[in-house]
């Protein structure tokens, strides 16, 4: 029995995770948090027509491509999403990407805009979970992005005229928490990727192992 048990948790599809808020809210770390802390979770590598950064490095950063292989890569439907930035540069999320882990049941973690998550949403339904972070206080949102000293004044007061905007989309998600303290919010998250696992369509070896226990059964 425990060997059909070990087999039954081996055979599971993978799911994207994809966590989405207001810059600010925390996102980037809890996704940093999930990804160090769980082995099974990975996160997903785009594909850029951008210039490659002198410290970046192709396949581990992004797939950098050029425009060429972007329209080629769009027309044949490879992506899962794909966005044109407000700078002139393209990203697209690649299934080949993507799938190599779904199907080896390995799981896979955005940090993505609502945009992104709405087209994922709509190409594989059974596959993508949503999560939404929000801040406990726009106040507190502010304070954080000054604290975090990234970003220039004109910057961050551009971050805000954007909130509300932002936040209108929060109803398109799974589900919404609100980033009051990291621990606690990282601990959440973990509990909704922990169920979204046992999900009956993840769980693809379900239907062997009920057929095992059905012919079990006409011969006692």
């Amino acid at each position: 029995m425990e060997d059909i048990i070990g087999r039954l948790k081996q055979v599971r599809r993978g799911a994207m995770f994809i966590i989405e808020g207001p810059s600010g809210t925390g996102k980037g770390a809890i996704c940093k948090e999930i990804l160090a802390q769980d082995e099974h979770i990975k996160f997903s590598v785009s594909a850029t027509t951008r210039p490659k950064r002198e410290n970046e490095r192709d396949g581990t950063d992004y797939y950098f491509i050029s425009d060429e292989q972007y329209d080629k890569l769009k027309a044949e439907d490879a992506f899962y999403e794909c966005v044109d930035s407000q700078y002139g540069a393209r990203y697209g999320t690649l299934r080949s990407e993507v799938d190599s882990f779904l199907n080896v049941g390995e799981d896979v973690l955005f940090d993505m805009d609502w945009a992104g998550a709405r087209q994922m949403k709509a190409k594989a339904p059974n596959d993508v979970v949503t999560i939404y972070i929000l801040p406990p206080s726009v106040s507190e949102l502010k304070r954080r992005l000054y604290n975090r000293g990234t970003d220039s004044d004109e910057v961050i007061n551009k971050r805000m005229s954007q909130f509300t905007d932002k936040i209108s989309h929060w109803k398109e998600f799974d589900y919404v928490l609100v980033n009051l303290n990291l621990e606690e919010t990282v601990y959440k998250v973990q509990k909704i990727i922990s169920a979204e696992r046992m999900k009956r369509v993840r769980q693809t070896g379900l239907a062997d192992f009920v057929a095992h226990l059905t012919e079990e059964a006409g011969h006692e």
